[in-house]
């Protein structure tokens, strides 16, 4: 199951919850009312909102809603998710990075809060790992999803400068990202945690720079 900020537009292998995840006492409700109707053994903090702005010109109250969405969701979804894990002796976390947090202008509240995620797993790693819980990122490149293809349409010279800076070639696909995920998720990997994994496609090997 999930909760997303629409609808989703393919079938998903359970219920889905819509909600606007800047609204904090919105998002608290659903949560509960999941871990109240489902076991939860496994948790991906999969949320995303930037601005672009300098920062001279950037809108505290737009800093606020980033932080609430990409940060404290985060924190609100494990601190609910948890005792359940806790009760199971098992439990897999991860959170949805970015390759940003390496630096990018114009991205004050995003990669404060993506960083903050790589900060997160760290210190829970610490505080789960005694029952069993692992928490992990994974930082993604340029992936064509909604969001990233309104903002770097094909064609584009803003694309075409991202791509030639990726080494594999190409733009990458959800898959890729869902498989670094997998393995985290998986019980094989039970003794790595705290870890970040940048899956970018080698875009990330000299900086993220302008673009």
């Amino acid at each position: 199951m999930g909760i997303a900020r629409g609808a989703p537009t393919e079938s998903l292998p359970g219920e889905s919850w819509t909600v606007d995840m800047t609204d904090r006492a919105a998002t608290s409700e659903a949560l509960a009312e999941i871990t109240e109707r489902f076991p939860i053994n496994g948790i991906v903090n999969n949320v995303g909102l930037t601005g672009h702005q300098a920062v001279e010109d950037y809108n505290l109250a737009d800093f606020d809603d980033e932080i609430q969405v990409n940060l404290t969701c985060a924190v609100q979804t494990v601190q609910t998710c948890v005792p359940q894990m806790k009760r199971e002796g098992f439990g897999r976390i991860v959170n949805i990075s970015s390759e940003l947090v390496l630096g990018h202008f114009n991205r004050t509240g995003y990669t404060a809060a993506k960083a903050g995620l790589h900060a997160l797993a760290r210190t829970w790693s610490y505080e789960l790992g005694g029952h069993g819980i692992t928490v992990n990122n994974v930082a993604p490149g340029p992936v064509e999803t909604e969001m990233f293809t309104q903002r770097n349409p094909v064609g584009s010279e803003q694309r075409n400068a991202k791509l030639a800076k990726i080494a594999m070639g190409r733009i990458g696909e959800p898959d890729d990202i869902a498989g670094a995920v997998a393995f985290f998720m998986a019980d094989e990997t039970s003794w790595i945690t705290g870890q970040t994994l940048f899956v970018d496609g080698g875009s990330g090997l000299g900086g993220t720079g302008l673009l």
